[in-house]
Protein backbone atom coordinates (compact mmCIF):
# COMPACT_ATOMS: atom_id res chain seq x y z
CA UNK A 1 0.00 0.00 0.00
CA UNK A 2 1.47 3.14 -1.07
CA UNK A 3 0.46 6.42 0.38
CA UNK A 4 -0.10 8.83 -2.47
CA UNK A 5 -0.71 11.89 -0.32
CA UNK A 6 2.36 14.05 0.23
CA UNK A 7 3.73 14.58 3.77
CA UNK A 8 2.37 17.58 5.61
CA UNK A 9 4.83 20.46 5.45
CA UNK A 10 5.28 22.60 8.58
CA UNK A 11 4.05 26.19 8.29
CA UNK A 12 5.23 29.20 10.26
CA UNK A 13 2.52 31.19 12.02
CA UNK A 14 3.69 34.80 11.51
CA UNK A 15 0.91 36.51 13.51
CA UNK A 16 2.66 36.40 16.93
CA UNK A 17 5.90 37.59 15.36
CA UNK A 18 4.15 40.56 13.76
CA UNK A 19 2.44 41.40 17.07
CA UNK A 20 5.77 41.45 18.90
CA UNK A 21 7.35 43.63 16.20
CA UNK A 22 4.45 46.11 16.38
CA UNK A 23 4.77 46.35 20.19
CA UNK A 24 8.51 47.01 19.86
CA UNK A 25 7.86 49.66 17.22
CA UNK A 26 5.37 51.43 19.49
CA UNK A 27 7.87 51.34 22.39
CA UNK A 28 10.58 52.85 20.19
CA UNK A 29 8.23 55.59 19.01
CA UNK A 30 7.34 56.54 22.60
CA UNK A 31 10.87 56.40 24.02
CA UNK A 32 12.74 58.07 21.17
CA UNK A 33 11.64 61.65 22.00
CA UNK A 34 12.71 61.14 25.63
CA UNK A 35 16.16 59.97 24.55
CA UNK A 36 16.70 62.91 22.19
CA UNK A 37 15.51 65.59 24.65
CA UNK A 38 18.14 68.33 24.78
CA UNK A 39 19.04 69.97 28.09
CA UNK A 40 21.03 73.19 27.84
CA UNK A 41 23.99 73.36 30.22
CA UNK A 42 26.19 76.38 30.69
CA UNK A 43 29.72 75.14 31.21
CA UNK A 44 32.54 77.25 32.68
CA UNK A 45 34.73 79.10 30.21
CA UNK A 46 38.40 78.22 29.72
CA UNK A 47 41.09 80.28 31.38
CA UNK A 48 39.45 80.78 34.78
CA UNK A 49 39.96 77.39 36.35
CA UNK A 50 42.06 78.60 39.27
CA UNK A 51 40.04 81.72 40.04
CA UNK A 52 37.63 81.32 42.91
CA UNK A 53 34.69 83.68 42.66
CA UNK A 54 34.14 86.21 45.40
CA UNK A 55 31.23 85.58 47.75
CA UNK A 56 28.91 88.45 48.64
CA UNK A 57 26.86 87.91 51.77
CA UNK A 58 23.53 89.73 51.89
CA UNK A 59 22.17 89.54 55.42
CA UNK A 60 18.55 90.54 56.07
CA UNK A 61 17.81 91.57 59.64
CA UNK A 62 14.45 91.05 61.34
CA UNK A 63 13.64 94.76 60.88
CA UNK A 64 14.34 94.74 57.11
CA UNK A 65 17.88 96.15 57.22
CA UNK A 66 20.09 94.77 54.45
CA UNK A 67 23.79 94.22 55.10
CA UNK A 68 26.32 93.76 52.27
CA UNK A 69 29.20 91.79 53.80
CA UNK A 70 28.40 93.40 57.14
CA UNK A 71 27.95 97.01 55.97
CA UNK A 72 24.43 98.46 55.66
CA UNK A 73 22.79 99.11 52.29
CA UNK A 74 20.58 102.20 52.07
CA UNK A 75 17.79 100.83 49.86
CA UNK A 76 16.76 98.12 47.43
CA UNK A 77 17.63 100.39 44.49
CA UNK A 78 21.20 100.86 45.77
CA UNK A 79 21.46 97.10 46.31
CA UNK A 80 20.32 96.44 42.76
CA UNK A 81 22.85 98.91 41.30
CA UNK A 82 25.68 97.35 43.29
CA UNK A 83 24.65 93.84 42.23
CA UNK A 84 24.55 94.88 38.56
CA UNK A 85 28.05 96.32 38.85
CA UNK A 86 29.35 93.11 40.45
CA UNK A 87 28.02 90.93 37.61
CA UNK A 88 30.63 92.37 35.19
CA UNK A 89 33.46 90.75 37.16
CA UNK A 90 35.06 87.61 35.77
CA UNK A 91 34.27 85.20 37.31
CA UNK A 92 30.96 86.53 38.55
CA UNK A 93 30.70 86.55 42.35
CA UNK A 94 28.41 84.22 44.25
CA UNK A 95 25.64 86.07 46.08
CA UNK A 96 24.52 84.41 49.31
CA UNK A 97 21.27 85.70 50.82
CA UNK A 98 21.01 85.01 54.56
CA UNK A 99 17.66 86.17 55.99
CA UNK A 100 17.07 86.30 59.72
CA UNK A 101 14.53 83.70 60.83
CA UNK A 102 12.44 86.43 62.44
CA UNK A 103 12.35 88.58 59.27
CA UNK A 104 9.04 88.72 57.38
CA UNK A 105 9.08 87.01 54.00
CA UNK A 106 8.48 90.34 52.21
CA UNK A 107 11.99 91.59 52.97
CA UNK A 108 13.59 88.46 51.56
CA UNK A 109 11.30 88.61 48.52
CA UNK A 110 12.42 92.19 47.79
CA UNK A 111 16.10 91.18 47.95
CA UNK A 112 15.52 88.14 45.75
CA UNK A 113 13.62 90.28 43.23
CA UNK A 114 16.56 92.72 43.18
CA UNK A 115 18.98 89.87 42.48
CA UNK A 116 16.75 88.71 39.64
CA UNK A 117 16.57 92.20 38.11
CA UNK A 118 20.36 92.49 38.40
CA UNK A 119 20.75 89.17 36.52
CA UNK A 120 22.74 87.50 39.28
CA UNK A 121 23.99 84.22 37.83
CA UNK A 122 25.17 82.53 41.05
CA UNK A 123 22.74 82.79 43.94
CA UNK A 124 22.51 80.78 47.13
CA UNK A 125 20.19 81.11 50.10
CA UNK A 126 21.30 80.11 53.58
CA UNK A 127 19.27 79.78 56.70
CA UNK A 128 21.15 81.20 59.66
CA UNK A 129 20.01 79.97 63.06
CA UNK A 130 21.65 82.61 65.28
CA UNK A 131 23.59 85.72 64.53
Amino acid sequence: MSNSSPAAEPQLNATPLIDVLLVLLVLVIFTLPVMTHNVGVTLPQDGHHGDRPETIFLDIDFDGAILWNGSPVESIEVLERRLKAEQFKVPAPTVTVRPDLRAPYGYAAQVLAATQRAHVSKLTIQQVADR
